[in-house]
């Protein structure tokens, strides 16, 4: 382990914001998750919040090819990957250009002057080299000949090529880093050793650049001093950093172990929920059969076949596959089968912007199919809690048989955090409706009296021969029926049914208050910049502002109303137009919903809610 000098001066910080930066090959991602897992094995709390290209490889230098990955680590609760950063390391140009304006003023940039070639420049669409013209005077700017650096310590071991070679500057900024914040590269040289066993060059030259980068720091006189983040104090516990797309993943697997279900996941790959399904993949043991279809109709039409034969059947895709989805997403409601349709939500429409996060799904997920079709909505709010609503989105779909479409985003998806690592055991029982013995008293249509849920009768089953389609069916039988009345009273029985799961779900609670001034209210994805913005409020003496966070859509919790009444004035704040702002709206005359909105593929910054927050209250 590689510890501080004694003599080195050692300055206690509560926590610190990190981004690092550069061409979508320089190894960003790896290089700010191994900061993230490194402080976590610490004890610090942590946000990330990965930002990348859509293009696999973007051209190199170019401004929108620059990859990024944003850490947040603290002694105190951290709710968000935070707005300004303390450190840039910029490893070309473009990044430095990029995200310049994020960096506090007296704040510090590291470069990796060996990119800041006229070419480079010239990509960034710089007119002179930042690093000369005095542009950055209000940074404390480290200029480390990286790239370099990194030829020198790597040019005694054999077998590597040039492009081995220079791949490897990302573990030298990683190295500076570590001595920076006091951390041990223990963890990240386990790392190399585990992913790189078969190639023992990898691990040496990662290593000894690592170690390189981690005692030139030591010897900067640009950086006077190590800073120190004291663990945080969490509630005693197992944790594990984990991704929101592992996490939904391992909610899943959680809920087939306790329902005693075999789980099938039928997907397309699409940006940024592909992860998920790859997550699936690797649990063959637990008996997970997972199918990667031929496209996004095949995903959710050979999941509704799975799920007719018994199984806990999902499918995950994002906006444009879910559009594709929607004719057998109806198919599944009318047939009244258990399904989880998982929607990562990203910036559209159409394409849009694959690796960009954005809520604009809503409005398509409540209403974006034909007749009269209402599912199940319900939305993850944090990396962690990916796990419990995946959990809650297979309890719902088996115990109330009827759809449920899964709302996460690329913010939560690919963003991580600590999470408490939770026993099957401990967790609420999931009961399904499946018959596996025929009565003469059975009828297809036959429904539990509290929930309208219907059996689920298992194909192959003697005495339990049924008839599924998307033809509208005999309220009793299940046999086609053209009957007015009949498909009125299942149109109405089907969307009840929905209804009357407002009895299985939590109430709605606020957070700070539950009356006053200000009422925030959020749903999904933006939980932690909302609630890290509504709590810096209250800290500086607003006293009648409160947080009200939906996770339940459709249906809504039953007290909703009642919570709305408790404040003079209420602010709906969303990634997309006001879309739950619409649906607030249509479901309760007489509120004012006002709203605060961003459609940039980005997260909502802190400094622009409390700005917003305090206009709202002294108006």
């Amino acid at each position: 382990m590689i510890t501080t000098e004694e003599n080195i001066k050692q300055e206690v910080l509560e926590a610190v914001i990190i981004r690092f930066v550069g061409d979508s090959g320089d190894g960003m991602q790896l290089t700010g998750t191994q900061f993230s897992d490194t402080s976590a094995m610490f004890g610090n709390d942590i946000a990330t919040f990965p930002n990348y290209p859509a293009e696999i490889r973007a051209p190199q230098g170019s401004l929108y090819g620059v990859s990024g990955f944003q850490v947040h680590i603290g002694s105190v609760e951290i709710s968000t990957p935070g707005d300004e950063v303390d450190l840039l390391v910029a490893m070309n140009p473009a990044g430095l250009k990029t995200n310049l304006h994020a960096v506090k003023p007296g704040h510090t940039i590291i470069v990796d002057t060996d990119a800041f070639t006229k070419k480079n420049l010239a990509k960034a669409e710089y007119e002179s080299n930042p690093l000369e013209d005095g542009s950055l005077e209000n940074y404390r700017v480290i200029e480390v000949t990286m790239t370099s650096l990194t030829k020198e310590v790597l040019k005694d071991i054999k077998g590597l090529d040039n492009k081995s070679i220079v791949r490897s500057k990302n573990m030298f900024a990683l190295g500076m880093v570590y001595w920076m914040y006091n951390r041990s590269t223990d963890h990240t040289i386990a790392f190399f050793n585990k992913k790189f066993k078969s190639k023992p060059q990898i691990v040496e030259a990662n290593t000894k650049v690592l170690n390189t980068g981690y005692y030139f720091a030591e010897t900067l006189e640009l950086i006077p001093n190590a800073y120190t983040i004291a663990p945080a104090k969490m509630k005693p516990g197992t944790y594990k950093i984990i991704m929101g797309n592992t996490a939904t993943a391992w909610g899943f697997l959680a809920a087939a172990e306790k329902s005693g279900l075999d789980l099938f996941i039928s997907s397309y790959p699409i940006t940024p929920a592909s992860d998920i399904f790859n997550e699936f993949v690797k649990h063959k043991h637990f008996g997970v059969k997972a199918l990667q279809a031929e496209d996004e109709i095949a995903g959710i039409t050979s999941a509704i076949g799975a799920s007719f034969a018994g199984n806990l059947a999902i499918t995950m895709t994002s906006g444009p596959g879910l559009a594709l989805k929607g004719e057998a997403l109806g198919l599944a409601m009318i047939i009244e089968l258990p399904l989880v349709v998982i929607n990562v939500q990203r910036g559209g429409p159409s394409t849009g912007l694959p690796t960009k996060t954005e809520q604009s799904d809503l409005l398509q997920s409540l209403y974006g199919r034909n007749g009269e079709s209402p599912v199940i909505v319900i939305a993850a709010s944090t990396p962690a809690n990916c796990f419990d609503f995946a959990y809650e989105a297979a309890k719902l779909t088996i115990e109330h048989m009827t759809p449920v479409i899964l709302l996460s985003d690329g913010y939560i998806a690919s963003g991580s955090a600590p999470w408490k690592i939770k026993s099957v055991a401990d967790m609420p029982e999931i009961k399904n409706n499946i018959i596996k013995e025929a009565n003469e008293n059975w009828h297809t249509y036959d429904r539990d009296e509290n929930t309208l849920a219907r059996k689920w009768p298992i194909p192959g089953t003697k005495g339990l021969e049924h008839r599924v389609g998307g033809l509208e069916k005999d309220r009793i039988t299940g046999n086609v029926s053209y009957i007015a009345d009949n498909h009125e009273y299942m149109t109405k029985i089907r969307a009840e049914k929905i209804k009357r799961v407002q009895n299985y779900i939590p109430n709605l609670t606020t957070e700070f208050t539950d009356n006053g001034d200000l009422l925030v209210i959020g749903w999904g994805g933006t939980y932690g910049s909302l609630y890290s913005s509504v709590k810096q409020l209250k800290d500086e003496g607003y006293k009648n502002i409160g947080l009200a966070h939906f996770n339940y859509i459709n249906p809504m919790p039953k007290n909703t109303e009642t919570v709305l009444k408790q404040f003079k004035k209420i602010v709906v704040c969303e990634l997309n137009t006001g879309q739950f702002a619409k649906v607030l709206k249509i479901n309760f005359n007489g509120f004012e919903f006002l709203q605060f909105n961003k459609i940039q593929g980005l997260p909502f910054g802190n400094s622009e809610l409390t700005e917003k927050f305090k206009q709202l209250i002294s108006s």
